[in-house]
């Protein structure tokens, strides 16, 4: 059995960006990453203190990897990056040992 790799963005908006820009722009990659076989969930949130964490569930750690190779290069890549504070981005893939959902 191969486990689900977790892909965690960490991340702060460029200033002036507002959140309600910022889920349009995140929202724009939707079919791209839905279209990937290995897509199982995402989740984008935000804390008080102003940072953002985007959030992917992936089949495996090939498909995590080979997605976040592509997504750069997308149509929708340059707005959503520049968005971003490049200084504040932390990408990370873990692998998912276990998971705990409501029964």
């Amino acid at each position: 059995m191969t486990n689900h790799v977790a892909e965690t963005v960490t991340f702060r908006l460029n200033a002036g960006v507002s959140p309600a820009q910022f889920l349009d722009l995140s929202k724009a990659s939707e079919a791209f990453v839905r279209a990937n076989p290995g897509f199982v969930f995402r989740r984008l949130s935000s804390g008080a203190d102003g940072s953002w964490t985007d959030t992917v569930i992936w089949q495996d750690m090939q498909t995590a990897l080979q997605v976040a190779e592509s997504f750069g290069k997308q149509d929708f890549a340059p707005a959503l990056m520049a968005a971003i504070a490049p200084d504040t981005v932390s990408i990370r893939h873990e692998t998912i040992h276990w998971t705990m959902a409501p029964s």
